[in-house]
């Protein structure tokens, strides 16, 4: 069995390596893909954009 302080420990150090300083919700990746599919983003075509908080340490 895992300790609660270590499952508390282990997501204090994943979050603080996201720049946005906290995981994502599972409705924000809903959100994005309806927006990925409306009218609105029919000027965007192949292009990887990151869901990613800003854990990605770099350009993709």
């Amino acid at each position: 069995m895992v300790k609660k302080s270590s499952v508390s420990r282990w997501r204090r150090n994943r979050i603080a390596q996201v720049a946005a300083g906290r995981f994502g919700d599972p409705s924000e990746l809903g959100e994005y893909c309806a927006y990925l599919c409306s009218a609105q983003a029919g000027f965007i075509t192949g292009q990887n954009l990151l869901i990613d908080g800003g854990k990605y340490p770099g350009t993709f």
